[in-house]
Parts: C-alpha cells; sequence; structure tokens
C-alpha cells in the first residue's frame, strides 16, 4: 500500500498490490469501510484496487494508517472482522500500529493478544515491566481480561508460580452467610469474570487442574489478610469496593519475585454512602511512589460493542453536569 497524494483537498490516494485481499478488507457489502467512515468523518471512494480517501486531513490520514495496518494483517494470513477495524482506527489515532511486531503482546497457550488501543498497549508494557499496577477506567477496557491474561503468560513460562485473583466478593460488606452451599458455591458468583477470562486463555483441563492444585487461586479479599504471595502473580478486580483498611491489607501482601494488579472503576463505587473507596484512598496515598504505576482508561479504550462506549460518555456527561451546574 502506498500513498500517491496527500492534501485535504485531493484527498489521499492508495493502491493495493493483492486484489484478493480487498474482499477481506472492505467487508461484506463494503461495511468495513462504512465502519472507518462513521467511525473518522471520511468518505471512502473504492475503484478496483484503488481507493481515494476525501476528508480532513488529520482523520483521512488516520484511515489511511489503520487500512494500511488492516491490509498488512491480511496479507500475514490473519483475519479482519469490525472489532479489528476499530482496533485499528483507535491504534492509528493514536499514531500507533495495530500490525507492528513491535507492540506489546501477550502470548498465552491459547492465542497471543495484542492491544486494541494505544492505552491498552502502555497498559501490556507496565503489566511486563513493574511489580505494582493500577488499571483505573470504565467497563469494556480490559483492564482484568489483560491482566488475567498476563498472568497466565507468566505462569506458562515459569516466570511466576501461582496465580492469585481476588475481588470484594460482595459490594461493601463480604456477608457470604446468607449464600447457599459451601465456600465455592457462596463466591464463584463474583468472580464469574476472572474464570471466564482463565477458560479464554488457557485448555479446560489446564485451568481445572491448577485450580485443584492450588498454582491459580480464586478467593474472596477477605481470605488475603495474613498471607504474604511470593512468586506470585495476584490480581484484585473490582478493587473500587474495597475500603482504605482493605486496599492497604491487599498491598502490603505483596512479597519476593510477585507482581500485582489492581483494576477498578471509580464511577462504580457500591460502598454504603459516607464510605471512602480504598481504590481512591491508594491513589492519592501511592501518587509519589514511582515504582507504583498508574493506567488510566477512558471511553475511546472501550472495546465492546460501540454502544457501551456511547452509554459510559452518556454517564459521564450526567455525573459532570451533576457537579458542575
Amino acid at each position: 500500500m502506498s500513498s500517491l497524494s496527500n492534501s485535504e483537498r485531493e484527498g489521499i490516494h492508495v493502491n493495493f498490490e493483492d486484489n484478493r485481499l480487498l474482499p477481506l478488507l472492505y467487508g461484506e457489502h463494503d461495511k468495513h469501510l462504512a465502519q472507518i467512515e462513521n467511525r473518522l468523518g471520511v468518505s471512502l471512494i473504492s475503484r478496483g484496487n484503488h481507493l481515494a480517501i476525501m476528508g480532513p486531513s488529520d482523520s483521512a490520514n488516520v484511515a489511511r494508517l489503520a487500512l494500511d495496518a488492516l491490509y498488512r494483517k491480511l496479507t500475514k494470513g490473519h483475519s479482519v472482522d469490525a472489532a479489528e477495524v476499530d482496533a485499528a482506527v483507535r491504534m492509528a489515532n493514536g499514531g500507533l500500529d495495530l500490525a507492528s511486531d513491535d507492540q506489546p503482546a501477550i502470548q498465552t497457550r491459547k492465542k497471543r493478544i495484542m492491544p486494541r488501543s494505544p492505552t491498552q498497549a502502555r497498559y501490556i508494557k507496565a503489566i511486563a515491566q513493574q511489580d505494582l499496577v493500577f488499571g483505573l477506567g470504565p467497563a469494556g477496557t480490559g483492564k482484568t481480561y489483560l491482566a488475567v491474561c498476563s498472568a497466565v503468560a507468566m505462569l506458562s513460562t515459569g516466570q511466576v508460580d501461582r496465580i492469585v485473583l481476588s475481588r470484594p466478593a460482595v459490594e461493601a460488606g463480604e456477608r457470604l452467610g446468607f449464600l447457599p452451599g459451601d465456600m465455592r458455591d457462596k463466591v464463584d458468583p463474583y468472580l464469574r469474570p476472572l474464570y471466564d477470562a482463565l477458560y479464554d486463555t488457557m485448555p479446560a483441563e489446564q485451568v481445572t487442574r491448577r485450580l485443584d492444585s492450588g498454582e491459580i487461586e480464586i478467593a474472596p479479599l477477605a481470605f488475603m489478610r495474613g498471607r504474604t504471595l511470593s512468586n506470585a502473580f495476584v490480581i484484585l478486580d473490582e478493587a473500587q469496593n474495597t475500603t482504605p483498611m482493605q486496599m492497604k491489607m491487599f498491598l502490603t501482601r505483596l512479597g519476593e519475585n510477585s507482581r500485582m494488579v489492581v483494576t477498578g472503576d471509580l464511577s462504580q463505587v457500591d460502598l454504603p454512602s459516607g464510605y471512602k473507596s480504598g481504590l481512591s484512598d491508594a491513589l492519592d496515598v501511592l501518587k509519589d511512589i514511582k515504582d507504583a504505576c498508574f493506567v488510566r482508561f477512558s471511553d475511546a479504550d472501550v472495546v465492546r460493542h460501540d454502544l457501551v462506549a456511547q452509554i459510559v460518555r452518556a454517564y459521564d456527561a450526567r455525573g459532570s453536569r451533576e457537579e458542575n451546574p
């Protein structure tokens, strides 16, 4: 793919060498092109292997970079779908290349996970390099999923001996006694998203075997008290629903050769009125600790259905209006 001109008046003109890949690049009934047009406010006109990109120069250039990345993925034998198109646009908008071999990636037994936004790329890199990482932001940005994938990759390569996944089991008080069944029956519904991420990155029989052997432990936050977690990858999910004392207790479990990731969304605090979120408190207390890394996601990083990003923006807008009437 090569650019022949780049002026807003004339647009950007590109040619693709392999016509056989164009149906996959453009999508059925050109739906991928329409997707890019809607996201960037450009017009894409195709004739044979030639494509004209018309519109504001910045947006047109982002479209060119996104299409270039998608085309190169196809030449490498990878597939392109609506999610890949969105990811290519997000990455190009942040000056990054979706198809670049230099992008940080997570290699698990079942698949290779690539970042789908510039913030995800920073997050994956931070987890690989830092002992303590906070992933902050709205639902659907991949905070928990990427943390679990990173943990599985490190366990598979022997960088850690076990994975410990934890959540506040019930929104505020972790009052589990009224639920039926044994302890696992009581906490499993609250920890299901962590199980889902495990099964997506490991064969089911391995997940079961490692859970039974203790190499993977999934437990409510209350069970972390009094422990020192060494040679482990430790994840605290839904951290906005911890109290400051619970957060301090969890963070001080970090032992030798361990990695810790804390994820949460401060717009989704379920603590009773008057209780301060332990996540909010930790951000204030730890802000000057250089070895604690904070990665903040926004609605632009939502990788679920596009409607999720619109929902997040709508709620954020209402919150801003209430704070600044």
